[in-house]
């Protein structure tokens, strides 16, 4: 038990617990309807800008880029927006920008307009940097003890998320034809609405949004003393090498197996699996955390996104796509929540907004870069080339968690 939570004394940690496990209930609930935007963005941006693109096919991944360049962008401005408003009103606020991606994108699929096409997932992007912010304020009043279960049950909303994303398009995709894909966007709309319905059952308390929910009264340090820090960088280093990674093989897959002759809906399963795999492991990564560390989680998910590369670059056949797919999912579930979770043992809580939008907005960064390269790599050198790229990245994050592991263990050691 922190020192935090022993302060509080048995009842008023007795309610500090009820309320987390309950506003993790309502996130993750959320999480699961909000979140389907973002496989609805990912696995059709790339297809969509295929078909409204001309000969040149190498910026087809371009919309995915915007939704990821939305959620880099979003990540300051969504921090800022709930620091004046809170939490439950912020997320609101970031369903409606949902909605407005996915009415501005079905209308750039009615006119044929590309451009418009990539500011509609930029928009949508945007709303999904508050989405994002879910396991963060799932965590942030949580008990120590609870707060990477937290996590991971907001995660754990993605699995349904992968189900809800994916059906749409397959069920909606054609609503409009012969406009593909507008009918997939319009249906963010109904469910950018039901995730406001979800959020107005949220309650966090005012001293959450204050900053001051684990009774830590310890003045902010400057923002470079904090992101300085060695095992922030280790941190962010494993964070960004997996997500990042992740976005380069999620971005290009649809359009690889379209590509070998395997249809749109088989493409869209195919990233449906790899969601439930990103999140499905959630129900106990909280758990495997608690037992055997962060820093073990996150490097075994490091060694699974290796065994992913290796499953892609054997060959080009269904099992070899879907198979990586969710090797894919599962290493980011590991690697990215025991980042995360890693990195919110870095700060005081009067520093959580300012360190966590430097941390949104430099990953998504990352990732929009990614997901941006993954459309050239593919169309300038193939799927093979694209799934070697794993082994640099991924061993190099494994190095300096290493060093990292190193240093702790002499430092307890003295």
């Amino acid at each position: 038990m922190s020192v935090a939570d022993s302060a509080d004394g048995p009842g008023r940690l007795h309610a500090r617990m009820a309320l987390a496990r309950r506003n993790a209930l309502l996130l993750a609930a959320t999480q699961a309807v909000a979140g389907s935007a973002s496989p609805i963005s990912i696995s059709l941006g790339g297809l969509a800008g295929f078909y409204l693109l001309g000969a040149d096919k190498s910026l087809a991944t371009a919309p995915v880029t915007g939704f990821n360049i939305g959620v880099a962008f979003g990540a300051l401005p969504a921090a800022w927006l709930m620091r004046q408003i809170g939490r439950r009103y912020g997320f609101m606020t970031g369903a409606a920008s949902l909605a407005l991606g996915g009415l501005v994108a079905a209308i750039a699929l009615f006119r044929s307009d590309f451009i418009l096409f990539i500011v509609g997932l930029v928009i949508i992007g945007m709303g999904a940097a508050f989405t994002q912010q879910y396991r963060f304020a799932a965590a942030d009043g949580a008990p120590t003890s609870f707060k990477a279960s937290a996590i991971s049950w907001v995660l754990a909303g993605g699995v349904f998320a992968a189900i809800i994303g994916p059906q749409t398009v397959i069920y909606t995709r054609e609503f409009f034809a012969p406009v593909s894909f507008a009918g997939s966007f319009l249906a963010i709309l109904p469910l950018a609405a039901l995730s406001i319905l979800i959020l107005t059952f949220l309650k966090i308390p005012q001293d959450t949004v204050a900053g001051d929910e684990d009774h830590d009264d310890r003045p902010a340090r400057p923002l470079l003393a904090v992101i300085t820090q060695r095992r922030f960088i280790t941190a962010m280093i494993c964070g960004i090498g997996t997500y990042a990674l992740m976005s380069f093989m999620m971005t290009g897959a649809p359009l690889a197996m379209v590509g070998c002759g395997f249809s749109p809906n088989l493409a869209t399963l195919g990233i449906q699996w790899h969601v439930m795999a990103m999140f499905a492991p959630s129900f106990i990564t909280g758990r495997l955390i608690r037992r055997f560390g962060r820093d073990v989680i996150t490097g075994v998910g490091l060694l699974i996104l290796l065994g992913c590369a290796i499953v892609a670059h054997a060959g080009i056949e269904l099992w070899n796509f879907w198979l990586a797919l969710i090797l894919l999912g599962v290493g980011w579930n590991f690697g990215f929540i025991g980042a995360t979770a890693m990195v919110t043992s870095t700060y005081h809580a009067s520093e959580r907004n300012a360190v966590q939008g430097f941390h949104d907005v430099t990953l998504f960064g990352c990732v929009a870069l990614s997901s941006l390269m993954s459309g050239k790599v593919l169309n300038a050198w193939g799927w093979e080339t694209l799934s070697m790229t794993f082994w640099p990245v991924a061993l190099f994050c494994l190095s300096v968690l290493g060093l990292q592991m190193l240093s702790d263990r002499r430092a307890a050691a003295l």
